[in-house]
């Protein structure tokens, strides 16, 4: 499968080129989010040397490249170091609708935001993640034990992500409520929500589905390697 020009096609590029455009570190082609915001980076539609050359000048030598949507081959002498398979799910009838019990979640709140990723490992979730968008949390006894966000935003679109419960809270169904909340939250604007997780979580793919999530599209999760004789001492263009 190539690239298409569906902005969820490629929803990182997408994003760095659109509403995240103020987070973009730009190398020629190649775009990334602050590593401490987000790990994805974005290829364009069409790579060739030269983007795969400033892709390794932005990672740097012996550092991993992770790309979402990507599934083409990585350049000869790039060692693979993740690829996963995924779904892309998008909103096709969501009964979206705010929580009372809900709490916005801002920087404040990060060191708990990464204390519950640490137990639950809902996926990539930076010191400053918290920044790409609005982040809804629950808590009882004063302790956050659910939370879900937003993330990647194409134009038009809006991801849901980091959607986790405290493992001692699951089966409350706090982790549906958040992201109906989230949904609600997005829909407000007149943008879709879309979210993508593992296809071997069939388990959440079906939840999602019953919620009125729809499968758009399969897609790979893959990292590999800058070799250590690539890359370059210049430093990324910001904006």
């Amino acid at each position: 499968m190539s690239f298409g020009r569906h902005p969820l096609d490629n929803p990182a590029l997408a994003s760095l080129t659109g509403p995240h455009a103020h987070f973009a570190e730009r190398r020629g082609r190649v775009l990334r989010y602050p590593v401490d915001v987000s790990p994805w980076l974005a290829l364009p539609h069409d790579p060739g040397a030269a983007d795969w050359a400033d892709l390794a000048a932005l990672v740097g030598p012996g550092g991993a490249a992770p790309l979402a949507g990507f599934d083409g081959p990585f350049p000869d002498g790039w060692e693979m170091v993740l690829d996963l398979a995924g779904v892309q799910l998008v909103d096709d009838g969501l009964d979206a609708a705010p929580d009372a019990e809900a709490v916005r979640l801002g920087p404040a709140d990060v060191p708990e935001m990464l204390d519950l990723v640490e137990r639950t490992r809902p996926g990539p979730f930076e010191q400053r993640t918290v920044e790409l968008g609005t982040y809804l949390g629950i808590r009882r006894n004063g302790a956050l034990v659910a939370m879900a966000g937003e993330r990647l935003h194409p134009p038009g679109w809006t991801e849901i992500s980091a959607v986790c419960t405290d493992p001692g809270h699951r089966g409350e169904g706090l982790a549906t409520r958040l992201v109906l909340a989230v949904a609600h939250g997005i829909r407000e604007r007149g943008e879709t929500p879309f979210l993508h997780t593992a296809a071997s979580n069939t388990g959440a793919v079906r939840l999602y589905e019953s919620l009125g999530f729809r499968l758009r599209r399969t897609v790979r999760f893959m990292a590999a390697r800058v070799p250590e004789h690539l890359g370059a001492d210049r430093t990324a263009d910001a904006g």
